[in-house]
C-alpha cells in the first residue's frame, strides 16, 4: 500500500468540510434543507470510514503504517502519520460515529433552506416534540462539526509529537466554536472560553512534555518514541515528562481536577454534545496515555 494513502482519510473529511463551507458562505446557501444538506455532507465521513477499514488487513499482524515527510529539515523536524491497530479503533470511532452525528443534526435543526450567518444567531421556538433547534439551521455547524471531525482524525493518527500537538489544538479550537455556536448566548460564551482556556493551556503542558520526550530519544517521530520506553523511565526528569503530558490527557479528557469545564461546554448544541463530550474529544486523553 502507497503510505500516502493514509491521508486520504484526512482529505476526505477536508473536503466535506470545504463543501460545508460553501453552503454556508457562498450563494449555494439555501439551495438545501439542512437535513439534505446533511445527509450529502454524510458521505465524507462515511467515506473516510470506508478508507479506514480498508487499511486494517495492512496491520493485522500488528505492524504499523507510517508516512512523512520533511517539514523543518534545518531543524530535523518531520510531519507524518502512524497508523496501527490503536489509532485504527480510535480513527474508526471518530469517523463511524461521526457520520451518525452529522446525519442527526440535519434532523435536530429545522427542516428549511440553510440560512444565512446571521440568521443562524436567531433563536427559534421549541417544536411540539421539545426538540431545540434554530430557525433554518446553519451549515456554519456542520462546517465546525467537519473540521474538528478532521481534527481528530489528525490526533489518532499523528505520527510525531508536532503533528500531534498541532491537532490536537486544532480539536481545541474547533470545540470552541461549537460550544459558542450560539453567539448571542452568554452561558454559551462562557462555557466555550472556559473550556478553550483549561483545554488550551492543558496542550502547552502537554507540548511542553513532548519536547522533552523528544530531547530524551532524540526523535519527535514516534516510530522512535515508542521503542524508547527504557531511555525514558531512566531519565532524571522521567517524573516531569509524566505529570506534564498526564496533565494534558487530564485536562482533555475532563478528569479531576481539570474537570470543570465540562458542564459548561454542555450548553453546545446537542449534536455537538453527543460527538464532542460522549463520543470524542474526550477519548483523546484516554487514546494519549494508551499511546505513550
Amino acid at each position: 500500500m502507497n503510505p500516502a494513502a493514509l491521508l486520504l482519510p484526512l482529505l476526505i473529511t477536508l473536503a466535506g468540510t470545504t463543501l460545508a463551507a460553501l453552503f454556508w458562505l457562498s450563494p449555494l446557501r439555501g439551495r438545501l434543507t439542512m437535513t439534505q444538506l446533511a445527509w450529502l455532507l454524510s458521505l465524507a465521513p462515511l467515506a473516510a470510514f470506508l478508507v479506514l477499514l480498508s487499511f486494517l488487513p495492512s496491520i493485522s499482524k500488528g505492524q504499523a503504517l507510517t508516512w512523512s515527510f520533511e517539514w523543518i529539515p534545518a531543524l530535523g523536524l518531520s510531519a507524518g502519520l502512524y497508523f496501527d491497530s490503536l489509532s485504527a479503533l480510535f480513527a474508526l470511532v471518530v469517523a463511524g460515529i461521526g457520520t451518525v452525528v452529522v446525519i442527526y443534526a440535519g434532523y435536530y435543526f429545522k427542516e428549511s433552506p440553510t440560512s444565512s450567518p446571521s440568521e443562524g444567531d436567531r433563536e427559534a421556538p421549541r417544536s411540539d416534540s421539545g426538540v431545540e433547534g434554530r430557525r433554518g439551521g446553519d451549515a456554519r455547524f456542520l462546517t465546525y462539526l467537519l473540521l474538528f471531525m478532521a481534527s481528530m482524525l489528525g490526533v489518532v493518527m499523528a505520527g510525531d509529537v508536532v503533528t500531534l500537538f498541532i491537532f490536537w489544538e486544532g480539536t481545541s479550537i474547533t470545540s470552541f466554536l461549537l460550544v459558542a455556536y450560539k453567539t448571542k448566548d452568554e452561558e454559551a460564551r462562557k462555557g466555550a472560553f472556559q473550556a478553550l482556556f483549561i483545554t488550551g493551556g492543558g496542550g502547552i503542558a502537554l507540548l511542553a512534555g513532548l519536547l522533552m520526550v523528544s530531547f530524551v530519544t532524540g526523535s519527535t517521530e514516534f516510530t522512535a518514541i515508542l521503542g524508547s520506553g527504557d531511555a525514558l523511565r531512566n531519565s532524571a526528569i522521567y517524573p516531569v515528562m509524566l505529570l506534564l503530558v498526564a496533565f494534558g490527557a487530564f485536562t482533555k479528557s475532563a478528569q479531576f481536577p481539570a474537570h470543570i469545564w465540562l458542564p459548561g461546554a454542555m450548553s453546545a448544541p446537542t449534536p455537538a454534545s453527543a460527538y464532542l463530550h460522549s463520543a470524542t474529544m474526550v477519548k483523546a486523553g484516554i487514546y494519549l496515555m494508551a499511546r505513550m
